[in-house]
């Protein structure tokens, strides 16, 4: 390949995030525009190899979009110096190992999450990106939401004056999978197969909470398996294991406590399938994916308790919609474009393996929570996390 182009392994294509969301309108989607803008004005090409362990899916997905390259080899892959860039769409419990391989082999680390099954073997996935010097980047696509992005421009703007609080509600009705068959793989709800809501939708709410909001510094968490038997893609019931609903309070650096519901047990009665309304000392928000929508305290009506008359006020009238400003394009194509120039021309790109290890560690905290029936501090993982933990494994101090 010639120096403008950058070839990325892309493991676990055929699943339908990496299918959906990675391949298609991402990086076939870069492709098509002639690749991405660097800074110097120039662009660089991407090329894909789709890696996978079903030769007739890999094949059938090359001819379907016009594509060459195609293994289910990924140690001859991760061998060849043609791609530069290991991309991870695998489910949780294939991901470290396959991350440790690609790190060894001296790729730059693109990820979905969470990275890993338990905090110490992320961690330790942070700490061998670092000491082999490789670029590293953790899929944080709700971040590029349309509707977070607009949050993003009102607290830069200080729209909200002092954040008090954050609520979020994010979930749907998953189907049992008898009648109806279920939207989502049956390995979600099996405990042994790395699936729970926990683990699934923790990592999200970290990054989210810090890069928007404050650090989670603890976290009062309640774990449900509402639906204890569901039926598999063969017709098959089998036990539900793990958590299928979660509630939880965060304590965030700087004072702002939220709370957020997960579900996949809920039905939807909500404008979007994620909504967090943010309120402030001088305005409110409620965001959804693309939504925003906005009451400042000197639109805020003045609302009377009395049960014993009808209300009639349309509450919903009180708030007003944040216009588009910006064509916001797919936020899993936003982000892989920052994580190339990354990659290409160094340029920043703060959602590393050590975030992604934040996110487990959430997750983790979460689950202790919900055992111990108490509010359980989350420790700040930084940099000097790695060194000591690196310390310890090795009995000196690396630095």
């Amino acid at each position: 390949m010639s120096e403008s182009t950058i070839g990325i392994i892309m493991n676990g294509v055929s699943g339908s995030m990496g299918y959906r969301q990675h391949l298609v309108r991402s990086v076939l989607a870069i492709q098509e525009q002639g690749g991405v803008a660097l800074s110097d004005g120039t662009r660089v090409q991407v090329e894909p190899l789709l890696v996978g362990r079903d030769e007739t899916k890999l094949a059938e997905l090359a001819e379907r979009h016009g594509l060459q390259h195609y293994t289910t080899d990924l140690d001859a892959a991760l061998a060849d110096d043609r791609w530069q860039v290991y991309a991870d769409f695998l489910v949780t419990k294939a991901r470290a190992s396959a991350l440790r391989r690609a790190i060894a082999a001296g790729k730059a680390i693109y990820t979905e999450k969470p990275t890993a099954e338990t905090f110490e073997e992320a961690l330790e996935l942070a700490r061998l990106a670092e000491a082999a010097g490789v670029k590293n980047g953790v899929v944080h696509d709700k971040l590029y939401l349309p509707g977070l992005r607009k949050l993003r421009r009102l607290i830069d703007s200080g729209f909200f004056g002092r954040i008090l609080s954050v609520r979020g509600e994010f979930g749907y009705w998953v189907f049992e999978g008898d009648w109806t068959p279920a939207q989502r793989p049956s390995w979600n709800y099996r405990a042994a197969d790395g699936g729970g809501i926990i683990i699934d939708m923790f990592p999200h709410w970290s990054y989210v909470l810090e890069y928007l909001f404050g650090r989670v510094e603890s976290v009062y968490a309640r774990a449900v398996t509402e639906i204890p038997e569901r039926v598999d893609e063969q017709g098959r019931r089998y036990r539900a294991t793990a958590d299928d609903a979660a509630y939880a309070v965060f304590d965030l650096a700087g004072g702002v406590t939220a709370q957020i519901n997960s579900s996949w047990t809920t039905r939807v009665n909500r404008d979007e399938l994620v909504e967090f309304q943010v309120d402030g000392t001088l305005g409110s928000a409620v965001v959804g994916l693309f939504g925003c929508r906005i009451q400042p305290r000197t639109l805020t009506p003045r609302p009377t308790w009395n049960p014993d008359v009808p209300d009639t006020h349309d509450y919903a009238a009180d708030w007003h919609e944040v216009p588009e400003v910006d064509a916001f394009e797919n936020g899993f194509k936003a982000q892989w474009e920052e994580f190339i120039r990354h990659v290409v021309e160094d340029a920043p790109f703060p959602y590393d393996l050590l975030s992604g290890a934040r996110g487990v560690l959430l997750a983790e905290k979460g689950m202790e929570s919900d055992r111990s029936g108490s509010r359980v501090e989350v420790p700040p993982v930084t940099l000097d996390t790695l060194h000591e933990h690196a310390a310890s494994r090795s009995g000196g101090d690396p630095r």
